[in-house]
């Protein structure tokens, strides 16, 4: 959730509506939800200066999309409407001439706060340590072919809401999201009533509506992508700096990002999960968070890391005892300017917590139904 504070150039809308409605189904609710609303602010604050300075968009080279976070790439801008057909699917916009798209889920509540705890460098290299030994120690069966990966979890978000030409703050209340993937991630299947019409939840299989079947990456892994990777901490995190170039506010928030992706939604291998946490460690900026708390109320340390461009903190959050990882949330901690002062400081713009991950033989089985 990249909430830039420098002015976003008219330019780049398009594409991040284009990554916005490519990625829909596999973002959590809070993140393209903030984007969005934060996008349609951005347009009607810059179409009015423009009107005034006549400012024509510049033309720069296109990026690509990662599953929460989306790059901020700059591009020429080509029509409006198309840019606004692409922001819509995934959400409500309502115009000033009183026309509303239909809202995926309740997004009236209103906006999720927290205190922001004490942040420290000191003993993040044995805190990480810590945490990647107990992730080496945990259960994890390996995936067969024929089975899936389920991941349950309870999430929230703030984001900025656009009604009339008025921009306010709302949130999605917290609630339940189920995905089933299976090890090539060509199968799979989400329920979450923030992003799907119907309570029975959608597919995820490939290929998609336009017959398009992606390679899966570090942005969109799946679980036989991730059982390849290097287990070697230094070449681990030179291969995610690598791909991730150009990505993001800055190539370390984008390195400790795309760990943090990887931490929730997905099914690392042991040996890369531990790996992971050695990785994050060698990342300049990491603190650790004395108090934080997860989507499902949990208090536990958190190993963060500010982005100093959008003024937030992405905290991954720990059980102070067994270093079980339990979820994550992202905190605005600098007040920022223009639309995004909206997001004031202790605002939680995203927090989840994974509530189950399991390994099951069936699409849309859940562990208790296994036995």
């Amino acid at each position: 959730m990249n909430a830039n504070t420098s002015r976003q150039h008219p330019a780049e809308w398009d594409q991040e509506a284009q990554l916005l409605a490519q990625t829909a189904r596999d973002l959590p609710t809070g993140r393209h939800e903030f984007q969005r609303e934060r996008l349609m602010a951005q347009i009607h604050e810059q179409i009015q200066r423009e009107e005034r300075e006549e400012h024509t968009a510049a033309t720069a080279a296109p990026g690509k999309a990662r599953r929460f976070r989306l790059p901020r790439p700059a591009i020429t801008l080509p029509a409006m409407a198309a840019a606004l057909s692409a922001v819509v699917v995934v959400g409500m916009v309502t115009t000033g001439g009183g026309e509303g798209v239909r809202e995926s889920g309740v997004a009236t509540g209103p906006a999720l706060t927290t205190d922001l705890g004490t942040a420290t460098t000191k003993g993040v290299p044995q805190l990480l340590d810590q945490i990647s030994l107990a992730a080496a120690e945990s259960d994890h069966p390996t995936v067969k072919p024929d089975q899936y990966i389920y991941i349950e979890s309870v999430v929230a978000d703030t984001f900025l809401k656009t009604v009339d030409d008025k921009t306010s703050l709302a949130s999605h209340e917290l609630h339940r999201r189920q995905i089933w993937n299976s090890p090539d991630g060509v199968k799979g299947w989400l329920i979450d009533p923030a992003v799907n019409d119907s309570p029975e939840g959608e597919t995820l299989s490939l290929p998609d509506e336009q017959g398009n079947t992606p390679k899966a990456h570090l942005g969109s892994p799946s679980y036989d992508y991730l059982a390849k990777l290097t287990t070697d901490p230094d070449a681990l995190l030179a291969k995610i700096y690598k791909e991730t170039k150009g990505e993001g506010n800055s190539p370390d928030q984008q390195a400790f990002a795309t760990i943090g992706d990887l931490l929730g939604e997905s099914y690392p291998p042991p040996e890369l999960y531990s790996a992971l946490f050695e990785a994050a460690a060698r990342i300049p900026g990491v603190v650790v968070v004395d108090d934080a708390v997860d989507a499902a109320g949990r208090h536990g340390v958190a190993v963060a890391r500010l982005d100093e461009t959008s003024g937030q903190r992405e905290e991954w959050i720990f059980d102070k005892k067994t270093h079980v990882y339990l979820g994550s949330r992202s905190v605005q901690v600098k007040q920022l300017k223009g639309v995004d002062a909206l997001m004031k400081p202790g605002t939680v713009t995203f927090t989840m917590a994974i509530k189950n991950r399991a390994v099951v033989d069936d699409m849309k089985q859940t562990p208790s139904q296994a036995g």
